[in-house]
């Protein structure tokens, strides 16, 4: 006796509708098949009824739709990860802020198990999404772009730190530098001296008394003087300064269209007018002809001056000076333009005696303006 041949209901249900969709035989379906005609009977009478073949489709559309949930599941993943796979190595403030961006759009417990971050940490970050740190430094930063406009947008971060701990706060520079790194805050830097041309002889050459020893104890000990140039569309300004060695403050300064003996000497009698200096005070220069002038020397014996000169074309002999001069076109001139030579005038003076003397933070001062830092001297001079 033959074992009974069992039929999947598929199998059954594919058979039945070759007869009734289809219009084939019976007889010829079960021949083909491989079936008695009274079981293919027995079929067609159990799969024709409405309720069988709707469980039957029923079943079918909600495999399809778990199926279509399925990929729809796999495409919002695999596109989610595409657009945050440099989110997953962020912060996790920066993949709740992603989240947050596709929550309109996907769910938001598949995208934080996308981000690998807990939904209850994602809803309490909803109600407070800066943390302590993150609002402090909020704060800090408004108190550093302050104190950069400040400085004209010169200053950089140590400077700044140095301001912030003046106003009672207390950070470290490595917190302002990212700050100000964040935020596109930055120094002024960066400025080439135009190389020139030495020609012609001196009328009268001073030794190198002072020899670069540009360490000074006390004021009104040693000057230094020089000349530089600043371009308007009028025509040139030349700016001649005076600087006290001690402080590095600008304690004379003239300007105008000419650079002549008289430019340098009015600087120099402004610096004589403003100290006073009760003693012999040491003045170097280069060996330009403004300084090497006849009228130049007698002025310094007039006043008790001693004159000093730089090797001839060695810019480093008179370093301080050269100094001023690039940190004033490198903070202030190359950002401006200027229209003629009245503008560039106000805001040399601008720079000089509102900000570099009274306000600007000197390295060489430990972070003391030249004005300050005198009156600390004047002070413990005092107090002895």
């Amino acid at each position: 006796m033959s074992k009974q041949q069992r039929y999947t209901e598929e199998f059954k249900l594919a058979a039945v509708k070759q007869v009734t969709e289809r219009h084939y035989p019976v007889a010829e379906v079960a021949e083909r098949l491989g079936v008695s005609s009274h079981s293919l009977y027995v079929w067609i009478k159990r799969y024709s009824q409405p309720e069988a073949q709707q469980q039957h489709d029923s079943s079918q559309q909600a495999e399809i739709r778990r199926l279509k949930a399925e990929l729809r599941r796999i495409t919002d993943e695999r596109d989610n990860l595409k657009k945050g796979r440099r989110v997953l190595c962020q912060a996790v403030r920066v993949r709740y802020a992603f989240i947050r961006e596709h929550a309109s759009t996907h769910p938001i417990r598949r995208l934080c198990w996308m981000m690998n971050v807990h939904p209850s940490g994602y809803y309490a970050w909803q109600h407070q999404p800066l943390s302590t740190r993150a609002l402090e430094d909020q704060r800090l930063l408004g108190q550093i772009k302050q104190c950069w406009l400040e400085s004209g947008g010169v200053y950089g971060y140590r400077k700044i730190r140095d301001d912030l701990r003046e106003m009672g706060e207390t950070c470290g520079k490595h917190r302002v530098a990212r700050l100000m790194r964040h935020e596109g805050l930055r120094s002024q830097t960066g400025y080439r001296r135009r190389p020139g041309h030495y020609g012609g002889r001196p009328t009268v050459v001073a030794p190198n008394y002072l020899e670069r020893q540009f360490d000074v104890t006390e004021p009104n000990k040693v000057w230094v003087t020089d000349i530089t140039y600043i371009r308007t569309h009028e025509g040139w300004l030349y700016l001649a300064a005076v600087l006290d060695l001690f402080s590095r403050q600008v304690i004379g300064w003239s300007m105008g269209p000419r650079i002549d003996r008289e430019l340098a000497i009015s600087a120099l009698l402004m610096a004589v007018w403003r100290r006073q200096p009760e003693q012999e005070v040491l003045v170097h220069s280069d060996q330009g002809s403004q300084f090497s002038s006849h009228d130049w020397q007698d002025f310094l014996r007039e006043h008790q001056l001693k004159a000093s000169m730089s090797r001839r074309g060695n810019c480093h002999d008179n370093a301080v000076a050269e100094s001023f001069f690039q940190l004033l076109k490198r903070e202030r001139i190359r950002r401006k333009t200027y229209a003629d030579r009245e503008e560039a005038r106000q805001d040399v003076f601008d720079y000089i005696e509102m900000f570099y003397n009274p306000k600007r933070r000197h390295s060489f001062n430990n972070g003391l303006s030249p004005v300050e830092c005198e009156k600390q001297y004047f002070e413990r001079l005092e107090s002895v």
